[in-house]
């Protein structure tokens, strides 16, 4: 197994954990604000230090450490805003059907190249994200795709913003350090986000230790092995390998948790989701 390859296979695993552990906490603890917050007191000091001690010190470093950070708190935004009109199964799918923006902007500004049935695996899955979302039911479907779609080009700019960062970020942990700051921009607007909506810093409720534990060991753990796998492969194709977890929690969803909601069209979307993601991964082996 490759390295990349169980980088990608660990983020998965770790990210399926923590977003399945979102559904089940009281929605009023904010499990995100809560989960970051502990990644930044965790795992944060040790980050920035690899961060400060190890990388490659450059203006494009320095730039696409900004470029992150602000597209990744702008995905919260695009997030927090879908939500508020439609339910995750609609949002989620389509907000990670950035893939496709991904390849685009690797041709058309950072001249990569990607195979054709890579093109083509890329197409396919995300063909399935789509039909996966448009299953979903209820919220006012036109405002929560306008915000998704936002958290998708979010997600595609962040992408390649990391892809052009990890070149200067040789260890592990001045990758996770990279990761961390972003998230601390992305706590900050949370933070802001709660003061102006409900009076107050910190969510009233918080969720259990064993949540939160999890949580915070595993959203920024798992980003950063992206990042990681960023070395090896096209972001685009790192991307797309990584819903493989919206496969995992969409059977988890189906079969273990019994929720049976258009459970044939979602299990058909989840086929041809699949079916792209191994393409992709035929294409990069």
């Amino acid at each position: 197994m490759s390295i990349a390859t169980l980088a990608i296979a660990v983020s998965v695993l770790m990210h399926v954990t923590w977003n399945l552990l979102a559904r089940q906490v009281d929605p009023r603890s904010n499990f995100m604000w809560w989960g970051v917050s502990g990644h930044l007191l965790l795992l944060g000091p040790f980050g920035f230090f690899a961060l400060i001690r190890d990388a490659d010190w450059t203006p494009t470093l320095v730039g696409a450490l900004l470029i992150s950070s602000v597209a990744n708190s702008a995905y919260f935004l695009g997030l927090r805003g879908a939500y508020r009109h439609g339910p995750v199964a609609l949002v989620y799918p389509i907000a990670r059907s950035s893939p496709l923006l991904i390849a685009l902007w690797s041709v058309l500004f950072f001249e990569e190249s990607l195979t054709p049935i890579g093109w083509g695996g890329i197409l396919v899955s995300v063909a399935g994200l789509i039909w996966l979302g448009l299953t979903a039911r209820g919220g006012n479907t036109r405002h929560a795709l306008s915000w998704a779609v936002l958290a998708a080009l979010c997600t595609s700019v962040y992408s390649l913003s990391d892809k052009v960062a990890v070149t200067y970020l040789p260890t592990f942990g001045s990758q996770l350090g990279f990761v961390s700051t972003g998230l601390l921009a992305s706590w900050g607007l949370l933070s802001l986000l709660n003061q102006r909506e409900h009076k107050h810093w910190v969510p009233a409720r918080r969720p259990s230790l064993p949540a939160l534990a999890v949580g915070s060991l595993c959203i920024g753990t798992s980003y950063a092995l992206v990042v990681h796998a960023m070395q090896y492969l096209p972001a685009a194709y790192v991307v797309t390998l990584t819903n493989v977890g919206l496969v995992l929690a969409t059977l988890i969803s189906i079969f273990v948790f019994g929720n049976r909601d258009c459970w044939r069209a979602r299990l058909l979307a989840t086929g041809v989701l699949a079916s792209g993601i191994a393409l992709v991964a035929l294409a990069r082996s």
